[in-house]
């Protein structure tokens, strides 16, 4: 760093100091700009093509329906979603569910202490109430 010598005729105890303060006017000048620049600009970037699209006779898209959760606890209890069901009403409450929409997901939770047999006729259910999408549900393990 360069240092800077005082006028002729000075003492040096008068030495000029260089100014370490950091200007941001500025920068904060600039930035502002920018975001108004970017204000005005990003509506207009948004705007699609305009077209003038034909007509079709086509059946519009269906949006998927949410997958039916049958969960099992350990009581030996059902729910269809937080509902609780009897075990005596659960084939006919799959079967109405299936007769709607066959190709709706089935999510089958069931609690870690439920045997393998609870949950073999919990799918059996299913599969004959007429659904064939059918996922069981696990959580995660956490890494060790």
């Amino acid at each position: 760093m360069a240092t800077l010598l005082p006028p002729s005729g000075e003492s040096g105890e008068d030495r000029y100091q260089p100014l370490a303060e950091i200007n941001v006017t500025p920068m904060v000048d600039v930035m502002l700009v920018l975001l108004i620049i970017f204000m005005v600009t990003a509506p207009l970037l948004t705007v699609g093509v305009p077209l003038d699209l034909p007509k079709t006779t086509a059946a519009e898209l269906q949006q998927p329906k949410e997958p039916i959760v049958l969960s099992l606890d350990r009581e030996g209890g059902s729910f269809i979603g937080n509902e609780p069901v009897a075990a005596a009403d659960l084939k006919d409450r799959l079967s109405r569910l299936a007769a709607e929409d066959p190709e709706r997901i089935v999510y089958v939770r069931g609690d870690r202490t439920i045997s393998y047999a609870q949950l073999m006729d919990a799918l059996g259910l299913v599969n004959t109430a007429g659904f064939t999408k059918v996922s069981l549900l696990a959580e995660g393990a956490k890494p060790q």
